[in-house]
């Protein structure tokens, strides 16, 4: 009975999500798509030296939606709790974490102000802490010390790019504004945001998050904290535009990090990194999308997204609790004969994430594909993006190759145990969205009907690349070792190591700044500014007041001294002058 009531917070929680996403879903097409305009809501709290501090509400397709999907697949990982966390103690604390991790997303979502922004912002940041640090061992302990520095170093930059807004007198964003500071704010927000979607230099912490619960890995890098950061750059894309350096910038890293992500994800063992370095390489995709000029098409690939990733997270997760907790892909296998409802929606999810005809992927990933084509990149920019591209193919091959096609190499039957129903439903949900999601979207979104008008040469070569990664299916049934040892032996160390991101940025927060913020402590904290300041001037204060008391002893010889004290001053001042 106890654990009933213990399991009834998700459960609730779960018909509560998937109501408010029925909600609005029937809302965005009935109210916001009979009209085709948007709406703004709008309480000023004060006004002060010419800046408005108010509380803007933003009611639009990109809004309705992106809240829609967030409440859809935060009830799905609600759901699949109930049977994933079936052992926790503590899941009530579990889904307060989960419920407050949705609501500062909503807020980031409907709120275009600056200054506002920073309670949803802040409040993932906080809140993905506490649930990455959830099992409260050392490698959670460092997963969450990175997670929250790379974090901080992005709340920094907003809150300076704040400061430089006070010169517009306007903090909302989402509107055109130029003036004294434009660059070095566009600038700010950008790298800001790359913070939160786990840019290059700041990729270490993402695959490092993986130390979370997997309910928590499939909500946090689907579709809430790692696209906050693409969000934000697409809300505030009417004032970038105005900053091409920006863009050019923002488009140069997103390519790195597409390219990276994809290299490494095909060098990784790990089944949730392996999924976690495809989330990177896609983030990079939306980075690169936004920086060549097509913010609509990057926001409707956020959205498909996040649908099929969800569901690749949730399949990993079934598979990960049903083998007693086995991730690591040198021991997984044969899981088709052994869970193949999971297994078969694996495979689901990795063929929408290749991008295959008629599912949710296709839809977004051949736009960007055909409005790079017909947009005016260099060849070195566009090569780069068509092999990230195809990489998608390699590691999404890999997974099911390792995964659910290889040989098992892990002990006997007895491990395994079969998917319970919330397992199962949770899963039926998302892989609906995975198959008809992307049409539905394209439907209802006037913004992103159509195809780019390229040629036949374009099209072949979207082709070719959509497909290119069946290459390496071959090649790991005939030839991996000796193609791995011929063409990758002296770079696999540098290819599966994030070209060594962990030591550029996971070593700069965790180590050298956590170093030198130890230092600072106790050098400037204890040390001369303790002497300056705080003590020192406890100090000053007691030797005062002591010498006060003395002068006001009542005492004759004391009224003497002070006397004579007085007139010599007196005298040496009247000779001076």
């Amino acid at each position: 009975m106890k654990n009933k009531k213990i399991m009834s917070a998700p459960l609730l929680c779960s018909v509560f999500l998937f109501s408010i996403a029925v909600f609005l879903w029937v809302f965005g097409i009935h109210m916001v798509g009979s009209t085709g305009e948007s709406y703004m809501v709008e309480w000023q709290f004060l006004s002060m030296c010419g800046v408005d501090w108010s509380l803007p509400i933003i009611i639009d397709y990109i809004s309705v939606i992106f809240s829609c999907f967030v409440c859809l697949i935060s009830g799905s990982v609600s759901l699949f709790s109930v049977s994933y966390m079936e052992g926790e103690m503590f899941m009530r604390r579990f889904m307060l974490l989960i419920m407050a991790f949705v609501g500062s997303m909503n807020l980031l979502i409907f709120i275009p102000s600056m200054i506002t922004i920073l309670l949803g912002w802040d409040g993932l940041g906080i809140v993905s802490f506490a649930l990455v640090i959830y099992y409260q061992n050392k490698k959670s302990l460092a997963a969450g010390m990175l997670t929250v520095l790379a974090n901080r170093i992005g709340d920094a930059l907003l809150i300076l790019s704040i400061c430089f807004l006070v010169n517009w007198g306007e903090w909302r964003i989402g509107y055109g504004m130029t003036g004294n500071f434009e660059l070095l704010i566009c600038f700010l927000v950008v790298v800001g945001a790359m913070t939160k979607s786990a840019q290059i230099p700041f990729s270490a912490w993402l695959p490092a998050a993986m130390a979370a619960p997997t309910p928590v890995s499939a909500l946090v890098h689907s579709s809430t904290l790692v696209t906050a950061g693409v969000y934000l750059v697409i809300r505030f894309y009417s004032t970038l535009i105005e900053a091409q350096e920006v863009l050019w910038f923002l488009s140069k890293i997103g390519a790195l990090t597409l390219l990276m992500a994809g290299l490494s994800a095909c060098f990784e063992v790990d089944l949730k990194k392996i999924i976690a370095l495809s989330t990177l390489s896609q983030l990079g995709l939306m980075m690169f999308t936004v920086g060549v000029g097509f913010p609509v098409i990057a926001v409707f690939h956020l959205f498909t997204h996040a649908l099929f990733k969800a569901l690749l997270f949730l399949c990993a997760g079934s598979i990960i609790h049903s083998t007693m907790d086995t991730q690591d892909g040198r021991i997984l296998g044969n899981l088709n004969y052994l869970l193949p409802f999971s297994s078969s929606c694996l495979v689901l999810s990795s063929v929408a994430l290749c991008g295959m005809p008629f599912l949710s992927g296709f839809y977004s990933k051949d736009l960007i594909l055909e409005g790079v084509f017909s947009s005016f990149n260099g060849s070195l920019e566009v090569f780069v993006m068509l092999m990230g591209a195809g990489l998608s193919l390699v590691y999404s091959l890999r997974i099911l190759l390792i995964g659910v096609f290889g040989q098992n190499f892990g002990s006997g039957l007895f491990t395994y145990s079969v998917e319970s129903g919330y397992v199962v439903y949770s899963i039926i949900v998302l892989s609906v969205g995975a198959i008809v999601g992307g049409w539905l979207l394209q439907s209802v979104w006037v913004s992103v009907n159509g195809f780019s008008l390229v040629g036949v040469f374009g099209k072949g070569v979207i082709s070719i690349i959509t497909f290119f990664g069946l290459s390496y299916g071959f090649v790991n049934f005939f030839l991996t070792k000796v193609f791995s040892k011929k063409f990758f032996g002296s770079l696999s160390r540098f290819l599966s190591s994030m070209w060594f991101m962990n030591m550029v940025s996971g070593s700069f927060l965790a180590g050298i700044g956590l170093k030198c913020g130890v230092l600072m402590h106790l050098r400037l904290d204890l040390g001369w500014m303790e002497v300056l300041g705080g003590q020192g001037v406890f100090k000053a204060l007691g030797e005062g007041v002591n010498l006060s008391y003395y002068i006001q002893s009542g005492s004759l010889l004391v009224y003497m001294r002070v006397f004579l004290i007085m007139l010599v001053l007196l005298l040496a001042n009247v000779w001076f002058w």
